[in-house]
């Protein structure tokens, strides 16, 4: 099964986020994330240049050992060549910024024509970021390259923001223009909070770090979230 639909099956799925994972224990923190069904681990890259922020690389990514899909978000400038590292490092779905590249549609084709090495009859899932203030429509050129969009609720490069108040109603928006077919993610200001306002939005997967590590219990919190995000 492709990973596309492999996904859509079960959604909403957490996608938690290991740069906010305790690293002096990150084996015993990716074993609970397993033992508690969390099917996809978040790596935010960020270059300093893109975002204000610099993080994890490609060396980084092949090194985090886990049964989980990795699912990498580049926040960086001109990422087309930069696709095949991350691609070799054991990524499982590679999303970049539609403001970030002058040719989004050549680095989702390339990325369309690579193999999955952790499993090449799944392939790589190909995924489209798009910042608070990029208008949806931006998608509909580009739709045929893809399986997921996924729309940040907050400007990226930091943490501790909050969720900006429209992003619900922007994922409605986003799934009435793409349909069942393609993928719908948000990422950013996500806490137990809030999570029960994007019930019944449409989200297929929710990005999150802190609310699932916060306090060491792990398998809590990530109940309380998808109780959350089911809805009742």
């Amino acid at each position: 099964m492709k990973l596309r639909q492999r996904l859509g099956a079960g959604a909403p799925h957490l996608s938690v986020g290991v740069v906010s994972a305790n690293w002096m224990a990150l084996e015993a923190d990716l074993r609970a994330l397993d033992e508690a069904a969390v099917k996809l681990l978040h790596f935010d890259v960020m270059d300093g240049c893109f975002c204000p922020m610099s993080t994890l690389g490609a060396a980084l990514v092949a090194k985090v050992r886990t049964p989980l899909l990795k699912d990498v978000h580049l926040m960086i400038d001109e990422p087309l060549p930069q696709l095949e590292a991350y691609v070799a490092a054991g990524a499982d779905i590679v999303t970049i910024h539609v403001e970030s590249t002058r040719h989004p549609h050549r680095a989702l084709q390339a990325l369309g024509r690579m193999k999955n090495v952790n499993d090449p009859a799944r392939g790589i899932a190909r995924g489209l970021a798009l910042n608070p203030g990029t208008p949806l429509e931006v998608v509909a050129p580009l739709r045929d390259e893809l399986d997921l969009v996924l729309l940040l609720g907050i400007s990226p490069g930091w943490g501790g923001q909050q969720l900006v108040p429209t992003t619900g109603d922007r994922l409605r928006r986003l799934r009435d223009l793409v349909g069942d077919d393609v993928l719908v993610g948000v990422d950013g200001g996500i806490t137990r909070q809030n999570a029960s306002a994007l019930a019944g939005t449409g989200v297929d997967i929710v990005v999150t770090g802190s609310a699932v590590f916060e306090g060491g219990a792990i398998r809590d919190n990530v109940r309380e979230l998808q109780t959350s995000l089911r809805g009742p």
